[in-house]
């Protein structure tokens, strides 16, 4: 019999060869287990969507794709968080689209839900204005929906759960502090600094002028990527409606041309949401600076922990036109595969 790995003659043995397959696939397993404990979600894409159709049956079908239980939300507070950075009439495409705000808030209002619509526009200190430039205004007085002017309400200081950056806590206006579901609604656009904004970096209208300043140069100064997981981390529970129906691509988040894309995205978990509409324009969102901070901590990146529903995100990509300079060419996919193992 042979009693070590090697026979005399420099052969491996039989038994060397089990060992070594057991240690392989010990190991094969090993990775296996891991990744099933990675965090998984879902998220659902409509495609063919249109601003003036039923929108409130599009986000009803996503938020049920997505494992929403409707009486969970019976009597509870949702804050709908749309994007008005810097409206324009001229600009539509820049701001998430009335129609898109007041179908969400039919919806959570069909649920029994107590809705506000709520934002603290980051370049206008006249919230008023961007509600009339935006016509998210009219919309609202004409649905009846409570607007809540984030940049002036009073504050509470909150721990930083994130802790990627510096900052010890941050000010929460009053109406996400006692939101039970904070929904955030970002159009889909590119961006000049980290490539794209989507629900995640939408969430920086959370946070309120009066401490943060108008741009929030304060955030800006502690680092985009990390703020932008430090305020997802610290709100409260959140989920995603994108109005992805005519995004921007170009010189986002302000400047940029019109995409007409037709989608509407819905989605429980905001990092999933955002790698998937990242890879719908053509970008790795393992090298979107932000989504690489918030992989495995708020949510997951990695394709194959995200579960589609809807449409496949390959049906509906369309690959966005970015900015020619090299931090942001350098985040297509076309440029090489995952960064994920």
């Amino acid at each position: 019999m042979e009693d070590s790995h090697m026979r005399s003659d420099g052969g491996v043995t039989r038994r060397s060869m089990l060992l070594a397959g057991g240690a392989v696939a010990g190991i094969a397993g090993l990775v296996g287990i891991k990744r099933a404990l990675r965090p998984h979600a879902s998220v659902f894409t409509a495609r063919g969507q249109r601003y003036d159709a039923d929108l409130t049956k599009t986000i009803q079908d996503g938020l049920t794709a997505c494992g929403l239980n409707p009486a969970e939300l019976r009597g509870k507070r949702v804050l709908l968080k749309p994007n008005l950075v810097e409206p324009s009439k001229a600009i539509p495409h820049m701001t998430t689209h009335p129609a898109v705000i007041v179908a969400a808030a039919d919806v959570f209002r069909g649920y029994g839900a107590d809705v506000t619509v709520g934002e603290a526009p980051g370049h206008v200190r006249d919230t008023l204005m961007a509600l009339d430039e935006s016509g998210v205004g009219e919309a609202l007085r004409d649905g009846g929906i409570r607007f809540a002017d984030l940049n002036y309400e009073e504050v509470a200081w909150r721990p930083n759960l994130g802790r990627r950056s510096k900052l010890e806590g941050l000010y929460l206006p009053r109406s996400v502090v006692e939101a039970d579901l904070v929904v955030s609604m970002p159009k889909l656009k590119t961006h000049h600094w980290v490539g794209v904004t989507a629900s995640m970096k939408n969430l920086y209208g959370v946070l309120p002028g009066i401490k943060y300043g108008w741009p929030k140069n304060v955030l800006h100064h502690n680092g985009i990527p990390e703020t932008v997981v430090d305020i997802a981390a610290t709100l409260p529970r959140t989920m995603a409606i994108v109005d992805g129906i005519d995004c921007m691509e170009g010189d986002g988040p302000i400047m940029g041309s019109c995409k007409h894309m037709g989608l509407i995205l819905v989605g429980s978990n905001l990092a999933a949401v955002d790698s998937t509409v990242a890879r719908i324009m053509g970008i790795e969102p393992s090298r979107v600076c932000y989504l690489a901070l918030a992989a495995n901590r708020l949510g997951p990146v990695d394709e194959g922990l995200i579960e589609e529903r809807g449409e496949a995100w390959r049906s509906v990509k369309s690959p966005f036109h970015l900015l020619d300079q090299e931090h942001l060419q350098r985040l297509r996919a076309d440029r090489g595969g995952s960064l994920f193992s």
